[in-house]
Formats: C-alpha cells, sequence, structure tokens
C-alpha cells in the first residue's frame, strides 16, 4: 500500500503555468506513489531552456516544458534527494497509474518512443527497458531522462 504523500507548497508553485492535464495527473500520482517526489520544474522561459541546452542539461530548445506542459521530478528518500533511477521507475509507474485513472495521455522521458504510456502494456521498468534496447539496436546512445513528465502524443 501507498503512503500517502503530498505536493508542496514549493511543488505547488512550480506547477504554476502548467498545463491543467498534467497538474491533475500529479496531484493523482503523488497519492499513489511508495516513493515521495517533487516538482523540480514546471513551466520555463526560452532562455532556461537555452541555458539547460548550453550545459548540456537538455537536448533540445523545442521543449514542452516551454509551453507548460511538462515537469521534471525528484525523489525524495526521507529529507535525502536521490536520483537512484529505480526510484524514478517507481514514481513513473504512479504517473502511469495517475494517466490511466485521469485520462491524460502522458510521455515518459526514459521511453521516448511511447507517446502516451497509457497504451504500453506493462510496468515502466519494462518501458524503459524497451527504449534503452531500441535506441542502442540503432546505434544511439539512449537519452534516459527518466526525472521528466509531459503531455503525450495521442
Amino acid at each position: 500500500m501507498a503512503k500517502k504523500f503530498r505536493l508542496s507548497k514549493r511543488s505547488l508553485a512550480r506547477l504554476e503555468g502548467v498545463d491543467e492535464r498534467l497538474v491533475r495527473v500529479m496531484h493523482y500520482a503523488i497519492t499513489v506513489t511508495d516513493v515521495d517526489f517533487g516538482i523540480t520544474e514546471g513551466l520555463r522561459t526560452v532562455a532556461r531552456q537555452r541555458e539547460l541546452v548550453k550545459s548540456g542539461a537538455s537536448k533540445t530548445m523545442a521543449s514542452k516544458h516551454i509551453e507548460g506542459k511538462a515537469v521534471d521530478v525528484v525523489a525524495y528518500i526521507g529529507d535525502r534527494i536521490s536520483w537512484e533511477i529505480p526510484l524514478y521507475v517507481q514514481i513513473a509507474n504512479a504517473v502511469h497509474l495517475a494517466a490511466h485513472e485521469v485520462g491524460v495521455p502522458i510521455r515518459w522521458g526514459a521511453a521516448w518512443h511511447i507517446g502516451d504510456i497509457r497504451t504500453f502494456d506493462g510496468n515502466m521498468q519494462d518501458a524503459m527497458d524497451s527504449y534503452v534496447k531500441l535506441r542502442q539496436s540503432q546505434g544511439v546512445t539512449p537519452f534516459v531522462d527518466a526525472a521528466h513528465v509531459e503531455i503525450g502524443i495521442t
């Protein structure tokens, strides 16, 4: 059974300007996750996106963050931030469930090849593994951004 978490005031502030559909998904996901998480970024300015691309933290200027259609999350273990991928897989599983329940198409940054994770029959570890295999078969290094959640493609 999932612990009952809630989004902090800081996370709620970072959801300002974000597409209401995605906000609903994130509000639902926090109630069903086994891993506490917060929102680190939502709506971004073009200048902020340019800065992230220049630093290599983002790959494109065509970011859904600029449109308010993406968020980045951070996992918490107690008071400690963690970047361990298995935690983000668990968060993505909660987002997957939330997307179904709320009826919103969602794309996850560790499974870019799936336009809407609601259509994926399996857990998000399987989704990430299939993305990594696909990119490797194409001779391309996979870009696994497990902290990224955006409105999907239907």
